[in-house]
């Protein structure tokens, strides 16, 4: 078996590489919502309290400043979860593990953190805002890349989707409750055109507007954005296909070691659920309360994970 200390760095490399294109998603959404809004809980909080670091923000600022939120979430030190510390993670647990990654991926996170550093020496303003995400995209995505190029399906690959996709779903589930829950001033939104424009928005947000296009045509609604993200398992950022990813690596796993580990229950329960529900079911019973409970799950689930496999970091 793979010892702790390694598998934990695979596992949480590439966390803080799906959290740092992840923020980059989130900050966009909320930056195009804006747009859109008219008056109400204001994006910015929302963005941050989507984040779940709204008290850590609170700490240091009174007011909800764009340009502070947005270097808050890019480039802020004390903040664990921007973009330059997520990136710095990266790399220190790739350095810790570099004799498990192929040399392109090593290559590719250290090229990342070098490219993110320069973009993020200086404060973000509006008008950078965009190719700052650009970057911050496309430098995951290369690390992403030579992943699926270079590295043999074996415990450290699984050991490296899984912490992809635990974060993954965690994110998809966060971003739908923003729009969802937070940004949504009332009821009496709902339908609207704004409300539409703002589903709309979330689409694009994961990259997903072209695909649900081509599934559903011109046919652009709360319900059926909602059934792509949670529940399509075509689709890469729903939560049922995150879901179906980590019960395939814990299966791998559990092959690999001859050991059925608690994670891989847990795993299965969540994915039994989304097997079953509809989205009919998820409206009338409140989207923010089954979002929330997913939120939960996968939170617990990472835990029982690095118990399950003894990570220590």
């Amino acid at each position: 078996m793979m010892l702790g200390k390694n598998a934990g760095g695979l596992f949480w490399m590439f966390r803080y590489i799906e959290r740092a294109e992840n923020i980059a998603r989130l900050l966009e959404a909320g930056w195009h919502i804006g747009l859109t809004r008219t008056g109400g809980v204001s994006e910015w909080q929302s963005i941050l309290t989507t984040a779940g670091i709204n008290a850590a923000y609170r700490e240091k600022h009174d007011e909800y400043d764009p340009a502070t939120v947005i270097n808050f979430l890019l480039r802020d030190k004390t903040n664990p979860s921007s973009v330059m510390n997520a990136i710095e993670a990266a790399r220190t647990n790739g350095r810790m593990v570099r004799t498990a990654l192929s040399g392109e991926v090593w290559e590719a996170v250290n090229e990342c953190w070098m490219s993110m550093r320069e973009s993020l020496a200086r404060p973000v303003t509006d008008r950078s805002l965009h190719d700052t995400l650009s970057t911050i995209r496309h430098g995951t995505a290369v690390v992403r890349g030579a992943l699926h190029g270079t590295m043999l399906r074996n415990d450290i690959y699984a050991f490296s989707r899984l912490g992809t996709f635990i974060e993954r779903a965690d994110n998809t589930a966060r971003i739908l409750d923003v729009k969802y829950y937070v940004l949504l001033p009332s009821a009496a939104f709902v339908g609207s055109t704004i409300d539409n424009a703002q589903w709309e928005v979330i689409l694009r947000s994961v990259s997903a507007e072209r695909s649900y296009q081509w599934l559903n045509g011109g046919d652009v609604s709360p319900k059926g954005i909602a059934e792509f993200l949670i529940l399509d398992k075509r689709m890469p950022r729903s939560l049922a296909f995150c879901y179906s990813k980590i019960g395939q690596y814990l299966e791998q796993l559990e092959q690999e070691y001859g050991a059925r580990q608690d994670s891989q229950i847990r795993a299965a329960q969540v994915c039994e659920r989304l097997k079953s529900a509809t989205v009919q079911d998820i409206f009338e019973d409140g989207l923010h309360e089954f979002l929330t409970e997913v939120i939960s799950d996968t939170s617990s689930l990472a835990q029982h994970i690095e118990t399950d496999f003894r990570f220590y970091r």
